[in-house]
């Protein structure tokens, strides 16, 4: 199953934010359960299990499809972790988050997945799909979205990496994710670590 569908406050009471996947803040600071959390010291397993979590929440993937990342970025001969990162970050669902045209990457996946967006003037309909550098991204004109309405853009809040058009509307990739403009508070070295046996 690629997408979570539970209770999403109980995971960002148990990770922390994460910003893609819901806009919602819980009014609760114990981790999730009866009791919450209780004092005893995390293991180094547990430490390493829960960062990799936050990436697979944040992005809503499955186990499976960031184990298909990793094995991806390992091929690469820069550092793992920051390619990995770099291919998350490129997803086509998670730039119409970052660029402001929907409020989580779940609602991106349904924008794509309901032929409203184009890419390089193609429909795209795969969520996954790898945005390149110099790739335009737009509503297809078939769409019957409210264009104007839809993107919500703060210029505080649009990455560098991303040129946004917004008379068009339209977002042009300018150069590849870089690791300082991440939104999760994460520590990617832990995910590689958590995966190194295998």
């Amino acid at each position: 199953m690629s997408r979570y569908r539970g209770p999403k406050l109980k995971i960002i009471r148990r990770l922390g934010g994460l910003p893609g996947l819901t806009s919602k803040t819980s009014n609760k600071k114990n981790p999730p359960g009866q009791h919450g959390r209780q004092n005893t010291k995390p293991s180094q397993y547990a430490i390493r299990l829960l960062e990799k979590q936050k990436l697979r929440y944040n992005y809503g993937i499955s186990e499976k499809q960031l184990f298909s990342y990793l094995k991806k970025s390992r091929k690469n001969s820069r550092s793992t972790a920051q390619v990995l990162l770099e291919l998350l970050e490129m997803r086509l669902d998670n730039i119409l988050y970052r660029a402001g045209f929907v409020k989580t990457i779940n609602a991106g996946r349904q924008l794509i997945t309901h032929q409203h967006i184009m890419v390089n003037k193609k429909k795209v309909t795969i969520p996954s799909y790898q945005c390149k550098i110099n790739d335009i991204i737009e509503f297809s004109p078939t769409s019957k979205i409210d264009k104007k309405n839809s993107v919500n853009l703060s210029s505080s809040k649009i990455p560098s990496f991303l040129f946004i058009d917004n008379i068009q509307p339209c977002i042009q990739i300018k150069n590849i994710s870089p690791r300082s403009e991440l939104l999760i508070d994460l520590t990617e070295l832990l995910v590689i670590e958590y995966y190194s046996k295998t």
